[in-house]
Protein backbone atom coordinates (compact mmCIF):
# COMPACT_ATOMS: atom_id res chain seq x y z
CA UNK A 1 0.00 0.00 0.00
CA UNK A 2 1.12 3.72 -0.29
CA UNK A 3 3.17 5.06 2.39
CA UNK A 4 1.14 8.51 1.43
CA UNK A 5 -2.09 6.43 1.90
CA UNK A 6 -1.58 5.32 5.05
CA UNK A 7 -0.03 8.32 6.55
CA UNK A 8 -3.71 10.56 5.22
CA UNK A 9 -4.93 7.63 6.70
CA UNK A 10 -3.36 7.94 10.45
CA UNK A 11 -3.86 11.53 10.31
CA UNK A 12 -7.72 11.27 9.59
CA UNK A 13 -8.16 8.54 12.48
CA UNK A 14 -5.98 10.92 14.68
CA UNK A 15 -7.71 14.55 14.09
CA UNK A 16 -11.40 12.40 14.89
CA UNK A 17 -9.89 11.09 18.43
CA UNK A 18 -8.03 14.48 19.30
CA UNK A 19 -11.39 15.82 20.37
CA UNK A 20 -11.84 13.12 22.61
CA UNK A 21 -8.54 13.73 24.12
CA UNK A 22 -8.62 17.36 24.65
CA UNK A 23 -12.19 17.16 26.02
CA UNK A 24 -11.05 14.56 28.40
CA UNK A 25 -8.42 16.70 29.80
CA UNK A 26 -5.50 15.37 31.99
CA UNK A 27 -6.19 13.62 35.19
CA UNK A 28 -3.54 15.76 37.48
CA UNK A 29 -5.82 18.71 36.81
CA UNK A 30 -4.74 22.31 34.74
CA UNK A 31 -1.33 22.60 35.91
CA UNK A 32 0.58 19.33 34.20
CA UNK A 33 2.43 19.86 31.05
CA UNK A 34 4.87 22.43 30.00
CA UNK A 35 4.18 26.10 29.25
CA UNK A 36 7.17 28.10 27.99
CA UNK A 37 7.09 31.64 26.58
CA UNK A 38 8.24 32.92 23.13
CA UNK A 39 9.45 36.32 21.89
CA UNK A 40 7.66 38.18 19.21
CA UNK A 41 7.74 35.60 16.32
CA UNK A 42 4.40 33.42 17.85
CA UNK A 43 2.40 33.12 15.91
CA UNK A 44 4.56 33.49 12.76
CA UNK A 45 2.68 34.88 9.44
CA UNK A 46 4.53 32.27 6.96
CA UNK A 47 5.40 28.40 7.19
CA UNK A 48 9.48 28.87 7.86
CA UNK A 49 12.11 26.35 7.12
CA UNK A 50 15.43 26.52 8.97
CA UNK A 51 18.42 24.64 8.86
CA UNK A 52 19.41 22.21 6.16
CA UNK A 53 17.33 19.16 5.52
CA UNK A 54 18.29 16.30 8.26
CA UNK A 55 16.89 13.32 5.68
CA UNK A 56 19.67 14.64 3.91
CA UNK A 57 22.11 13.46 6.77
CA UNK A 58 22.43 17.04 8.12
CA UNK A 59 22.42 17.94 11.78
CA UNK A 60 21.08 21.88 11.58
CA UNK A 61 17.44 22.48 13.04
CA UNK A 62 14.88 21.98 10.79
CA UNK A 63 10.99 23.32 11.64
CA UNK A 64 8.33 22.58 9.39
CA UNK A 65 5.05 24.73 10.11
CA UNK A 66 1.45 24.90 9.29
CA UNK A 67 -0.49 28.13 8.12
CA UNK A 68 -0.78 30.31 11.13
CA UNK A 69 -4.43 30.35 12.15
CA UNK A 70 -7.28 32.58 13.96
CA UNK A 71 -10.30 31.49 15.51
CA UNK A 72 -13.23 34.18 15.64
CA UNK A 73 -13.02 33.53 19.53
CA UNK A 74 -9.45 35.44 19.69
CA UNK A 75 -6.75 32.45 19.48
CA UNK A 76 -4.30 32.54 16.95
CA UNK A 77 -1.67 29.70 16.76
CA UNK A 78 0.53 27.47 14.49
CA UNK A 79 1.83 24.32 14.88
CA UNK A 80 5.50 22.80 14.00
CA UNK A 81 7.43 19.82 14.32
CA UNK A 82 11.00 20.27 14.90
CA UNK A 83 14.07 18.14 13.89
CA UNK A 84 17.56 18.82 15.77
CA UNK A 85 20.36 16.28 16.26
CA UNK A 86 18.57 13.62 15.93
CA UNK A 87 15.29 14.47 18.08
CA UNK A 88 11.79 15.92 17.01
CA UNK A 89 9.21 17.13 18.52
CA UNK A 90 6.32 19.45 18.70
CA UNK A 91 5.73 23.12 19.66
CA UNK A 92 2.44 25.59 19.05
CA UNK A 93 3.30 29.66 18.94
CA UNK A 94 -0.53 30.94 20.41
CA UNK A 95 -1.74 33.94 21.26
CA UNK A 96 -4.85 33.97 23.62
CA UNK A 97 -7.54 37.04 23.65
CA UNK A 98 -9.90 35.42 24.33
CA UNK A 99 -10.75 36.78 27.52
CA UNK A 100 -10.11 33.73 29.61
CA UNK A 101 -7.25 31.13 30.17
CA UNK A 102 -7.37 28.19 28.00
CA UNK A 103 -6.36 24.71 27.70
CA UNK A 104 -4.27 23.29 24.91
CA UNK A 105 -3.24 19.74 24.32
CA UNK A 106 -0.61 19.30 21.71
CA UNK A 107 0.00 16.36 19.92
CA UNK A 108 3.07 14.86 18.51
CA UNK A 109 2.88 11.57 15.96
CA UNK A 110 5.41 9.83 14.22
CA UNK A 111 5.98 6.39 12.85
CA UNK A 112 4.71 3.34 14.22
CA UNK A 113 1.46 5.33 15.64
CA UNK A 114 3.59 6.83 18.60
CA UNK A 115 1.87 10.00 19.69
CA UNK A 116 3.37 12.24 22.61
CA UNK A 117 0.91 14.72 24.34
CA UNK A 118 1.67 17.60 26.44
CA UNK A 119 -1.02 19.37 27.96
CA UNK A 120 -0.45 23.16 28.36
CA UNK A 121 -2.64 26.01 30.14
CA UNK A 122 -2.92 29.04 27.85
CA UNK A 123 -2.74 32.24 29.68
CA UNK A 124 -5.53 34.90 28.45
CA UNK A 125 -3.40 38.27 26.54
CA UNK A 126 -1.54 39.58 24.01
CA UNK A 127 1.30 38.20 25.28
CA UNK A 128 2.80 35.20 22.67
CA UNK A 129 3.50 31.87 24.35
CA UNK A 130 4.26 28.29 22.90
CA UNK A 131 3.66 24.90 24.34
CA UNK A 132 6.25 21.70 23.15
CA UNK A 133 5.97 18.09 23.65
CA UNK A 134 8.79 16.11 25.11
CA UNK A 135 11.86 15.44 22.34
CA UNK A 136 12.58 12.25 21.60
CA UNK A 137 14.60 10.23 19.38
CA UNK A 138 13.73 10.50 15.66
CA UNK A 139 12.56 7.23 14.20
CA UNK A 140 12.97 6.69 10.77
CA UNK A 141 12.11 10.19 7.99
CA UNK A 142 11.62 13.18 10.45
CA UNK A 143 9.32 14.14 7.33
CA UNK A 144 6.97 11.19 8.80
CA UNK A 145 6.21 13.61 12.10
CA UNK A 146 3.75 15.84 12.63
CA UNK A 147 1.78 17.56 15.33
CA UNK A 148 -1.78 19.12 15.91
CA UNK A 149 -2.65 21.66 18.82
CA UNK A 150 -6.03 21.83 20.03
CA UNK A 151 -7.16 25.13 22.51
CA UNK A 152 -10.45 24.06 24.94
CA UNK A 153 -12.73 26.89 26.05
CA UNK A 154 -11.79 25.94 29.60
CA UNK A 155 -8.71 25.07 32.04
CA UNK A 156 -9.81 21.89 32.62
CA UNK A 157 -10.52 20.95 29.31
CA UNK A 158 -13.83 20.62 29.17
CA UNK A 159 -15.08 23.02 27.53
CA UNK A 160 -15.95 23.60 24.01
CA UNK A 161 -13.10 22.97 20.83
CA UNK A 162 -12.12 26.60 19.97
CA UNK A 163 -9.52 25.95 17.40
CA UNK A 164 -6.97 23.16 15.72
CA UNK A 165 -3.91 24.17 14.32
CA UNK A 166 -1.70 21.19 12.49
CA UNK A 167 1.65 20.87 11.11
CA UNK A 168 0.90 20.09 8.07
CA UNK A 169 2.88 22.19 5.90
CA UNK A 170 5.08 20.08 3.04
CA UNK A 171 8.07 18.86 3.69
CA UNK A 172 11.15 21.17 3.14
CA UNK A 173 13.18 20.48 0.15
CA UNK A 174 16.87 20.30 0.12
CA UNK A 175 18.36 23.05 -2.04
Amino acid sequence: MNLRVIGLATLVVFTALLPLAASAGPAGGPATGPTTRSGPDAPRAAPPVTGQDPENGDAAAVERCGPALTSRDGIEAQTCVLTENGDTWGRTYYRNASGEELRSVLSLMGPGGRTVQSHCAVEDGDEPGSCETPRERTSGKPARYWAVAEFAGSTDGTGPLLLRSGSNSAAPSAS
